[in-house]
């Protein structure tokens, strides 16, 4: 005879816990939760581990600031949530792991051509040869969205209708951004001598 292995349901609401006890609970099933995911955890699915009505917001301002001197930190990425390291710790930990499988493929060409799809997407090919002013191979973008730093975005509303292009939350991540608006501003990029002039 087989047994039953569901899970048992997940109390939420606590009640049996006193209010500083429950408020602890919830910040730690958080912190579970964005302990196991490798992406992003978006609101919803950290509102699930808590009780009806309670601010995920308050949770991880909480949680962020029990974090406070720890060598990572709660980072906004896109419309969630997750653990990284703190720069500053980058060195250490290249020198001691074995980060090398996690760490991105690009080349010196790369990084422009992710910085154009950024700041002019939705983008078709034809549009980043333009910028250029030479031919993007379709193995430099079918690189980069093997790597989950593009995907497609519409259709061009053009003759042939060709594919766009736009970045997605895996290059924000890689980028330690929250949402495009932390892209420095284009003119700034060309006073530092960075980028052309818009």
């Amino acid at each position: 005879m087989a047994q039953d292995r569901s899970e048992p349901e997940l109390d939420c609401e606590l009640t049996d816990l006193p209010p500083e006890l429950r408020w602890r609970e919830w910040m730690r099933r958080i912190e579970a939760v964005l302990f196991a995911s490798a992406a992003p955890v978006p609101r919803e699915h950290l509102a699930r581990v808590v009780g009806q009505g309670v601010s995920v917001d308050l949770l991880i301002e909480d949680l962020a600031a029990d974090l406070e001197g720890r060598a990572f930190e709660i980072a906004k990425v896109a419309d969630g949530w997750m653990f990284r390291t703190r720069p500053v710790y980058a060195p250490a930990i290249r020198a001691a792991a074995n980060v090398g499988d996690q760490l991105l493929d690009l080349s010196e060409f790369d990084v422009p051509v992710l910085a154009a799809i950024a700041y002019h997407q939705p983008i078709t090919r034809d549009g980043l040869t333009d910028i250029f002013g030479k031919e993007i191979s379709r193995d430099l973008i079918g690189r980069l969205h093997a790597q989950g730093l593009i995907g497609t975005g519409p259709r061009a509303p053009r003759r042939g209708a060709p594919y766009t292009f736009v970045t997605t939350d895996a290059f924000l991540t890689a980028f330690g951004m929250e949402s495009l608006r932390d892209l420095p501003d284009p003119e700034q990029l060309g006073d530092a001598g960075l980028a052309a002039r818009p």
